[in-house]
């Protein structure tokens, strides 16, 4: 299954010593390959979930810059051609970097590859990162970014990925959550009330779907 997700620029709410080059690339969509849609709706955790993939788009052997796996041994059930390719899941801060090094915009080079909303949600996390380019030093400040980017993505494409109020509620608290604790490893302090859901759907000049906004879903 492949949809098309848009994934418009989202605003930087860190401060300017994060990012060296922010929206180096500005984001516009990204293609989403599933097996029957979003799949498991546990919540994420702090660590990498499996079934999350970036699937290397184009002929085989493009982009030869990106360390890659076989996607078949990563993405169980999620329909792929014969030899596909992904990014190797320990490639991501190194992608970030061959990506902007070279120029090559993301959405030309990789599809994401999803089996739950856990690996959607660190995909969306991830895609963020690979459109801006830091030295990734304020980590807690680097992340937020991210973080905030992933949310407004998923309320922009809720329709689409049938995700409901309640469910993006609970991401956004997550997201704080996390939030909390890097700051606390670093030191620092964040404006982390910008991953309430309100704000995070403001970041974005049109929600992707009202329920989001309905009684009972996002505040």
């Amino acid at each position: 299954m492949r949809t098309r997700l848009a994934t418009p620029p989202v605003p930087c709410i860190v401060h300017a010593t994060v990012f060296d080059a922010f929206s180096w690339h500005p984001s516009e969509s990204l293609e989403w390959l599933t097996r029957d849609g979003l799949g498991a709706r546990d919540l994420p955790s702090s660590k990498n979930p499996p079934g999350l993939g970036f699937v290397l788009r184009g002929e085989a052997g493009a982009f030869p810059f990106l360390p890659r796996e076989d996607a078949h041994l990563h993405l169980p059930g999620v329909p792929l051609p014969e030899g596909a390719t992904m990014l190797a899941p320990w490639a991501i801060d190194d992608a970030t970097d061959l990506l902007y090094e070279t120029r090559t915009p993301p959405n030309d080079a990789l599809a994401l590859a999803t089996t739950s909303l856990a690996a959607l949600y660190w995909g969306l996390h991830d895609w963020a990162h690979f459109h801006s380019h830091g030295p990734f030093v304020e980590i807690a400040a680097t992340e937020l970014q991210c973080d905030a980017s992933a949310l407004a993505w998923l309320a922009w494409n809720a329709e689409t990925v049938g995700l409901d109020g309640a469910t993006f509620d609970a991401l956004c608290r997550f997201a704080r959550a996390l939030g909390e604790e890097r700051c606390a490893d670093e030191g620092v302090s964040l404006d982390l009330d910008a991953l309430s859901p309100r704000r995070v759907i403001g970041l974005l000049p049109t929600p992707g779907d009202v329920r989001l906004s309905a009684p009972g879903g996002a505040r």
